[in-house]
């Protein structure tokens, strides 16, 4: 008799600052309900500090040890961050993350969802924002007292690789891209980044591709957001955008997000660290626990990934577990314990 060994998979785990452990510890009980309740998939969870709370003990939000962590796993579930305002503090951890690991794309999805009120039943688009340099690039200077230069750059080679990745998921889907800039007044930067979309479409001539202006990509986002299927974008605008397809939408508290390089991913909730609710489990933890499922889609385990959303859209559809932001008043417990009875139903 031949004896099936489960696949093992080791996760990085970085629970993040505010209720970034609230809604993490969601996710690895939906994912430990999947683990389970299947044969063929095991989770190895391996966890790591970062974050600002690091930052009095290490001197830094991503410790080396951190890092060394990061780099031995298959993938990393992270949790939502606090980044510092002020001057010469150490920049975002996600954004260290990204660009260590080259983790090029962030891909954001917002759809509607069952039960849940949007301004249109019918959304369904992908917001890909490239994600390792623009206004993200952390180079900026006070030249004189009062007088600050921030760097925003844009390179053909960013540009195409993201661009490439945008035009290979809208083939998947419903073959339509939309690229958004201000080209008509960051001419150069803009322009480099339009040119290289334009570059890449011609590989690509089964996709249909629109430009649109980042402040008319924002207004078209309210009146039409049915009409958008893949958005490929700049770091800064996309970043924006994203947070709004993720509130007209619904709820921010859905939305997740992947960043996605050649041979790492990095897993995590739109969201962000929301300081005054700490502790309170009273946070929606679906964004980070469909960061979850995308996780797995990535390491190409469809199906499970696949089942996770399945429990998520039951689970909201039935319209008895709901925490505070889609109009009830579960807790962040009682909706991951929900999805995870869910799991092993199916």
């Amino acid at each position: 008799m031949t004896i099936t060994m489960p696949k093992t998979y080791n996760i990085a785990v970085l629970k993040g600052d505010g209720i970034g452990p609230e809604v993490t510890d969601a996710t690895i009980k939906v994912l430990e309900a999947l683990q389970d309740s299947s044969q063929n998939l095991k989770f190895n969870f391996l966890y790591g500090e970062a974050g600002y709370h690091c930052i009095e003990t290490y001197g830094t939000n991503l410790p080396e040890e951190t890092i060394t962590l990061l780099e031995q796993q298959d993938a990393c579930l992270k949790g939502p961050m606090t980044t510092p305002e002020t001057p010469g503090a150490p920049v975002s951890a996600a954004v260290k993350i990204r660009k260590m690991f080259k983790l090029y794309a962030n891909v954001r999805p917002c759809r509607s969802f069952p039960n849940v009120k949007a301004l249109k039943p019918n959304i369904d688009l992908v917001v890909v924002r490239e994600n390792t340099e623009g206004m993200y690039s952390g180079v900026e200077y006070e030249v004189a007292p009062g007088v600050g230069v921030a760097l925003r750059i844009i390179t053909r080679k960013a540009s195409l690789r993201v661009a490439e990745f945008a035009f290979k998921l809208a083939a998947k889907r419903r073959k339509h891209l939309t690229y958004v800039h201000k080209g008509n007044i960051l001419r150069i930067t803009d322009g480099i980044f339009k040119d290289a979309v334009k570059e890449v479409s011609l590989k690509h001539p089964d996709v249909t591709i629109d430009d649109i202006h980042i402040d008319a990509a924002t207004m078209h986002l309210i009146k039409k957001p049915e009409s958008f299927d893949v958005i490929v974008t700049t770091n800064l605008f996309g970043d924006v955008i994203s947070d709004e397809a993720a509130q007209v939408t619904g709820s921010l508290g859905l939305a997740a997000g992947a960043n996605i390089g050649e041979t790492y991913g990095m897993f995590e909730p739109v969201h962000g660290s929301a300081p005054k609710y700490t502790g309170q489990n009273r946070v929606n933890p679906i964004a980070t626990i469909m960061a979850g499922s995308m996780m797995l889609d990535y390491l190409g385990e469809k199906e499970p990934a696949a089942k996770i959303e399945k429990a998520v859209m039951n689970v909201l559809g039935e319209g008895k577990v709901r925490t505070a932001d889609l109009g009830g008043s579960s807790t962040t417990t009682e909706v991951s314990e929900a999805i995870a009875s869910k799991v092993k139903s199916l």
